[in-house]
């Protein structure tokens, strides 16, 4: 992140960040709560590592990170994390798709990712996935050109992928018929046939042989989400590890990641 932009960025969150001064001690300033949290989603680095190169102690940097978390994603999510709300948009999308990956009518393709997380107090077994370790789920959506559409973070790792869909906003709006999704058909480049629109997600592990090229084409658009999450893992290292705080602020850790990655993408 260059100057220009760290200093856009700050200007957006401090007037949330910022603390008043106390009698007993002089009030962190925005700037290096800024800094500090943006070290922590970049690096992965534990607080008792970052209090070295932020002269902050692990138990406030503990409070910091969240709360900055939480005012970026606020901030920024209004203009960065834009949903498709009408049927332009989504014939926009399914253009970009049919472009760049050779498949019809795709509005967008969707997945999930496990973020590893401590286990919670009492929590039981209810954060532990089929890849046997503590983690919430991070849903997206993503169009052809790896820019998230739709985020949501916090589903406890033991759902199922049909479970976690349930858990969005997107899959109300779809119940409800409020996505404007444009009509079978109105956009295709077969003759004589007509497709409905629809969003890519994990094929099937067992395919029968004609199936093959149909899945070919599924897979070219699905993996758009797949290196989308890599692409944010590689950038904000915070992602690969083990975030060990309440599941509450992974939340906003994870948000905030992708939030920025759309304001640096831009």
């Amino acid at each position: 992140m260059d100057k220009a932009t760290f200093n856009t960025l700050l200007n957006h969150v401090r007037g949330i960040i910022y603390k008043n001064n106390t009698k007993l001690r002089e009030a962190i300033s925005e700037q290096k709560r800024l800094i500090a949290t943006l070290r922590f989603l970049v690096t992965g680095r534990s607080y008792e590592d970052l209090k070295f190169s932020c002269a902050i102690s692990p138990q406030l940097l503990g409070r910091i990170i969240p709360e900055t978390c939480v005012a970026v994603f606020e901030e920024l999510k209004t203009e960065y994390l834009k949903f498709p709300t009408s049927s332009a948009d989504w014939m926009n999308i399914a253009q970009d798709f049919k472009t760049l990956w050779q498949i019809e009518n795709c509005l967008g393709s969707m997945d999930g990712k496990f973020i590893e997380i401590n286990k919670q107090n009492d929590s039981g077994a209810y954060f532990y996935n089929y890849e046997g370790f503590f983690s919430v789920v991070l849903f997206a959506m993503v169009n052809a050109q790896y820019e998230l559409i739709y985020i949501h973070c916090g589903t406890n790792g033991r759902i199922s992928d049909g479970g976690i869909l349930q858990e969005t906003d997107v899959y109300d709006m779809f119940g409800n018929n409020s996505l404007n999704i444009p009509f079978p058909g109105s956009f295709t480049g077969c003759r004589n046939v007509t497709l409905p629109f629809t969003l890519v997600a994990k094929k099937k592990k067992t395919i029968s042989h004609d199936e093959k090229i149909f899945i070919y084409r599924i897979s070219r658009a699905r993996r758009v989400v797949e290196n989308t999450f890599g692409i944010m893992c590689s950038r904000f290292r915070c992602l690969l590890t083990c975030l060990g705080m309440h599941v509450g602020k992974v939340d906003s850790i994870v948000l905030a990641c992708f939030v920025l990655h759309k304001k640096e993408k831009s």
